[in-house]
């Protein structure tokens, strides 16, 4: 049985957890605060989630998990058959996490708990989301989902990056970044009816407040 270690407001755990229910894998979740403990440490090398556990062992890093998902072969598939169009969604899962996600995140301080960044992070963030979202608008198909006609990983990966992206970039620059693609805007929604984002989305909100307030207490802590 497959276990994946993980807390419900933790977007790339919510990643590989949306994925194991779309596949119709069984699994168990570990309610999991990550730390630094020898015993952490001896599952997730950085002390990090999501990890999962197999029957031979540890695999962490949310886009890693992903992939070893699909290659075991089990359950529904979430990559295309060509090996063209698996390196499309490929491209645009990389370019989603590290054009959108990790700018976005650099902000998260400031957009949900409160802390004061540099104005220098801040444009840097804004400058690589104008950009990220303008890649994403070139690459992406939107036809209906983002890499085509079927639901991929990619899709996944937009769900968790680009609504979280899209509250920093309005929250703090006064962006739309969707404003002009309004068929991602169409996407996001049509996701947010699955039943299974539902579930993880209730999760979600359910942990939510505890876990923000968590954060404001380290990042007053720490300022």
């Amino acid at each position: 049985m497959l276990k994946l270690y993980g807390f419900p407001v933790s977007n790339y755990v919510n990643m590989v957890n949306l994925a194991l229910l779309e596949k119709g894998l069984p699994f168990d979740f570990v309610l999991t605060i990550p730390d630094q403990s020898p015993e952490f440490l001896a599952k997730s090398p950085r002390g990090k989630v999501p990890c999962l556990e197999t029957a031979q062992g540890f695999i962490s890093e949310a886009s890693v998990i992903l992939e070893y998902l699909e290659e075991i072969g089990a359950g529904k598939a979430l990559l295309p058959t060509d090996p063209y169009q698996r390196a499309q969604v490929r491209a645009l899962m990389k370019e989603i996490e590290l054009y959108i996600e990790l700018p976005a995140r650099s902000c998260f301080g400031e957009a949900f708990f409160g802390a004061t960044l540099p104005d220098a992070i801040k444009a840097k963030a804004r400058d690589e989301l104008v950009a990220g979202f303008a890649a994403l608008k070139r690459h992406g198909k939107f036809a209906p989902f983002v890499a085509g006609d079927s639901f991929t990983l990619a899709d996944i990966v937009f769900l968790y990056s680009v609504g979280v992206a899209t509250a920093v970039g309005q929250q703090l620059f006064g962006l739309d970044l969707l404003g002009d693609l309004p068929s991602a805007q169409a996407l996001l929604q049509r996701l947010g009816e699955n039943p299974h984002v539902k579930q993880l989305a209730a999760q979600r909100d359910a942990a939510m407040p505890g876990f923000i307030a968590a954060m404001r207490a380290r990042m007053q802590g720490t300022a």
